[in-house]
């Protein structure tokens, strides 16, 4: 299976509409991949709070269109990054989308765990309160965004739900890049599950961005690191590896805590 990561430069000097547009372009060049995936809020930067509210679009509007446009244009299944929803009801949401390399939407995930400490995100936007996978011909992707990949309850929850390659978009301050790299080994060892981490480049908002998206294996073996400005990494994995190595080392099978209790 071949994925391309495209670790887009979020630059606050070209416009919303322009990266669209841009990102559209990458995408469809990714033509004869697999999946292509890209990063968090990157139409608007994941720490630019102050234009969350103006840019804010409905599911169905513009990035969704661009997004599901590329995607069939490619022929590839799309993790198209998150973008600023605003729900029917006014609320915000960190919103994920996933296309069919026919260009239909097979799955929306809104950020369940919202970053700030009482600022920005966390008191901006709402609480996406389900988990998301989506089945490929190939794999089934467990869906994560950025600051989730600190809650390890929620990748176990995508593992029971069947998910084997864990996509975690992201928009990760430089200032932490060792956790980003420690953290998306850890959950790809813990899960024996392929871990597709993929962040931005460039400053936004003065925070600079740390890049170095990363592809882990279910051994916790890093099979491919970009470095830390705008770059699309390729790499080509073996699905069936997730299988062989739950079977070669049933750690998984010997869980004893939370499980659900017994029925009586």
């Amino acid at each position: 299976m071949r994925a391309s990561l495209i670790q887009i430069a979020v630059d606050p000097d070209e416009s919303v509409e322009a990266r669209r547009e841009r990102a559209a372009s990458l995408v469809v060049a990714q033509r004869g991949a697999d999946l292509v995936v890209l990063p968090e809020l990157w139409p608007v930067g994941a720490f630019a709070y102050t234009v969350f509210e103006q840019e804010a679009e409905p599911l169905q509007g513009p990035t969704h269109d661009v997004m599901a446009k590329a995607a069939a244009e490619a022929g590839v299944w799309l993790h198209a990054g998150s973008f600023v929803e605003r729900a029917p009801d006014g609320t915000l949401y960190n919103t994920a989308l996933v296309f069919s390399p026919d260009g239909q939407r097979a799955a929306v995930y809104r950020k369940i765990h919202r970053f700030g400490f009482d600022k920005g995100e966390a008191v901006m936007m709402g609480a996406g309160e389900e988990l998301a996978t989506v089945a490929l011909p190939e794999t089934t992707l467990g869906l994560a965004t950025c600051y989730d990949l600190r809650f390890p309850e929620q990748f176990r929850g995508l593992v029971d739900a069947g998910a084997e390659t864990l996509v975690v978009s992201a928009g990760w301050p430089e200032r932490r890049r060792a956790h980003w790299t420690l953290l998306a080994q850890a959950r790809a060892v813990e899960n024996q599950a392929y871990v597709l981490a993929l962040g931005t480049a460039g400053t936004h908002a003065d925070v600079p961005q740390a890049g170095h998206s990363i592809v882990v294996d279910p051994w916790g073996e890093v099979l491919a690191e970009a470095g830390a400005d705008e770059e699309i990494l390729t790499v080509e994995f073996d699905p069936a590896k997730v299988g062989a190595t739950r079977e070669q080392f049933p750690a998984l099978k010997d869980r004893r805590l939370g499980l659900a209790p017994p029925s009586i």
